[in-house]
């Protein structure tokens, strides 16, 4: 293997490092976070008669972190539902095409949803968009949504690199 490979094998290694530490850590403390945040308001609801006040707000905004975090690794991984019955009869090289033609619209779609949250970020942030009970605001929220759209689009164009992953008959099944 020439050393400008290596070079970028260590370096797309470090950076999915880099990319399952952070974003599982941020998706991660928000769910430990709304899973908390619910034992307490269950328990202040059946021993107090008091629920946590905007508990609801602050669900759906821990929600969203833990949704658009695990964007890019749920990408990375290649773990989104998929429809793949046909896949045995197809030749290699269709399957290959199929794939990069999925990262490159997955890519495309991404950015330009990064774009728009990025935007209204902007707007949220310009009018001084505030969640309703608590006034939280929610432009951080909106912006951070955009940021994670813009990486994982970006982990879909380093996946054009690779070929599409071999799975074995009935991987990933439910049923």
């Amino acid at each position: 293997m020439p050393p400008f490979s290596r070079t970028l094998n260590a370096r797309t290694e470090n950076l999915n490092k880099l990319l399952d530490l952070l974003c599982g850590l941020l998706s991660g403390i928000a769910l430990f976070a709304i899973m908390a945040l619910t034992f307490v308001d269950v328990l202040g609801r059946k021993f107090a008669s008091r629920s946590i006040t905007g508990s609801l707000e602050l669900t759906e905004l821990l929600m969203v972190v833990v949704i658009f975090a695990a964007l890019p690794l749920v990408s990375r991984r290649g773990e989104h539902v998929e429809f793949d019955s046909l896949d045995p009869y197809l030749p290699a090289w269709v399957r290959r095409a199929q794939a990069l033609l999925v990262h490159v619209v997955c890519a495309a779609m991404l950015l330009g949803l990064a774009w728009l949250m990025w935007r209204t970020g902007t707007q949220f942030l310009e009018s001084g968009e505030t969640t309703a009970q608590l006034q939280i605001l929610k432009a951080p929220f909106i912006y951070g949504m955009g940021v994670l759209c813009g990486l994982t689009a970006l982990v879909h164009l380093a996946l054009l690199r690779e070929p599409p992953p071999e799975r074995a008959e009935g991987e990933g099944a439910a049923l």
